[in-house]
């Protein structure tokens, strides 16, 4: 008896394992160092910084194999500060991402959870930011949310990209308010892209209700009649365009996103135009850099990054960033989360230690 049990079991192992093979990987990225800030609040300060070259984050991705191209996939994913071990969203646990869904080899993916937008999905990598591997590049307050913050993704969400074809994919996105009222909370979005070979672009466009951007960040203390630290979009409207070349050793970029912020009668538009380039010296070494300027109810930062990065393995690099931004004289210099300038200048100096696994 016990033999036949132990054979039924072992058929039992088999038949499982030729219906559905699967496959789970834990991941993750650690990032710190030194930086330098000219003018956070009127004095200059040393910090230890994180999360520069890429967010500290560990997560899980799934996915299980049905059968005739069909998968089933989720990803758990927690974003954290090395610095301090502390959630980078307070009592949120999978803050980044947290979606399962179905994926077919033919057709594309269809996720739902907590989840990005395609202006990170997409016009994200297409970003000075990004591709300079500087989080403080990113542009005044993360308006056009190309930086995945707790603030950006999209909860009780059910988001659609399409399989390759030609080189393009198509992508449309719902959230749910989940409340009685149906425009409370709910955001829809559509995205565009292309590859193919070195050239690479993309396009969003994305209607927001209920979001609360992070103007206070911009320096901005009195936004469309309220406070800036308590403002709430009722309405936002938020679109792009990007495109990148690579020419052999050299990538060229550019991008352009605008964004419409509605609320009690008022409405301003903040956009930014955003170039640079990177440069591969050896199979080691890269410098890339680039420029931005935003503007936003009257005033305007430019600003400017270059930066080395230097690997010592592929899980392992070392880098250097020099940051500087100037406002115009409605406004204060304020690098995304460097803290708001007492003048017109801003500049960071930082070098650090990246780790990914």
């Amino acid at each position: 008896m016990k033999h036949i049990i132990a054979a039924g079991l072992t058929a039992a192992c088999a038949t499982t394992g030729a219906w559905a093979q699967s496959s789970v990987t834990l991941y993750g990225s650690l990032d710190a160092g030194i930086a330098y800030i000219s003018n956070a609040g009127g004095h200059s300060k040393w910090i230890m910084e994180q999360g520069n070259m890429q967010p500290d984050r560990w997560g899980l991705k799934g996915v299980e194999d049905l059968g005739g191209g069909l998968k089933a996939v989720f990803q758990l994913e927690n974003g954290f500060y090395t610095n301090t071990g502390n959630f980078a969203k307070s009592g949120t646990l999978f803050n980044r991402h947290a979606f399962v869904g179905l994926s077919s080899d033919k057709l594309g993916t269809v996720t739902f959870g907590h989840q990005t937008p395609f202006s990170f999905d997409v016009l994200g990598p297409l970003s000075t930011a990004y591709l300079a591997a500087s989080w403080y590049a990113f542009h005044p307050g993360n308006i056009d949310e190309l930086a995945d913050t707790g603030v950006v993704p999209f909860d009780n969400s059910m988001k659609f990209r399409s399989a390759s074809f030609y080189g393009f994919t198509v992508g449309a996105m719902m959230g749910l308010g989940n409340t009685t009222n149906f425009s409370t909370g709910k955001t829809l979005s559509f995205a565009l892209s292309y590859a193919n070979g070195p050239f690479k672009a993309g396009a969003t466009y994305a209607n927001e209700h209920n979001r609360t951007p992070s103007i206070v960040t911009t320096g901005i203390t009195n936004f469309q009649g309220v406070a800036a630290a308590n403002y709430s979009a009722s309405k936002v409207e938020n679109m792009g365009a990007g495109a990148s070349y690579q020419f052999g050793k050299l990538l060229v970029h550019g991008l352009y996103t605008r964004v419409k912020l509605e609320s009690a009668g008022h409405s301003d538009t903040y956009q930014s135009y955003d170039v640079g380039a990177n440069y591969q010296f050896t199979p080691f070494n890269s410098v890339s850099g680039g420029a931005a300027t935003t503007t936003l109810a009257g005033r305007r930062w430019t600003q400017f990054e270059i930066g080395d990065i230097y690997a010592l393995s592929k899980s392992t690099q070392l880098y250097v960033n020099a940051l500087y931004q100037h406002a115009n004289s409605n406004a204060h210099a304020a690098f995304f989360t460097a803290g708001v300038s007492s003048g017109r200048n801003q500049t960071i100096v930082l070098t650090g230690i990246h780790h990914s696994f």
